[in-house]
């Protein structure tokens, strides 16, 4: 796994890390001239979930070797819907996160705010309905696997 840094060339930042993800960053290298939008995601660890109260913290594990081919799979996806799109982020986090933690990103910029805000929704839908990674929810007397986990050939979002 790399450290989260940049692409040097590309428009497309693509990344599983264990590191804390750099907000601020990813959006100063989303934006560009011929974009006017930058929509920019982030997903934190909340302190509750469906029928749990008291979540206390979050473990991501992730099928490593299958995860880079599917956000290529989603970035590609986003390119063909919305042809004028600038620049696409998508990064998510690994390892143990604690309430309001950034777990993942999804950054993505367009010459109009419409695209921008319609590509980053498919994003993210499209990476947490397809790319392999599981969350393990530890909650005051509990703890218990994401339930929502879908195996990456029947997530039908991107081929």
């Amino acid at each position: 796994m790399r450290p989260v840094q940049a692409p040097a060339p590309g428009d497309d930042w693509l990344s599983l890390t264990a590191e804390e993800l750099p907000v601020g960053m990813v959006y100063d290298w989303a934006v560009r001239p011929s974009c006017g939008a930058v929509v920019l995601f982030s997903g934190t660890v909340r302190d509750h979930a469906e029928g749990r109260d008291a979540v206390e913290h979050l473990t991501y594990e992730a099928y490593e070797e299958a995860v880079e081919a599917r956000l290529t799979a989603i970035a590609g996806e986003v390119r063909q819907r919305w042809g004028t799109v600038g620049r696409v982020a998508l990064i998510h986090r690994l390892g143990r996160l604690d309430v309001g933690e950034s777990s993942v990103l999804v950054v993505v910029s367009a010459p109009h705010r419409g695209e921008a805000f319609d590509a980053a929704r498919f994003g993210i839908d499209a990476l947490k309905s397809s790319v392999p990674i599981w969350k393990h929810e530890v909650w005051t007397g509990g703890a218990a696997w994401g339930a929502d986990a879908v195996p990456i050939a029947e997530a039908g979002t991107v081929a």
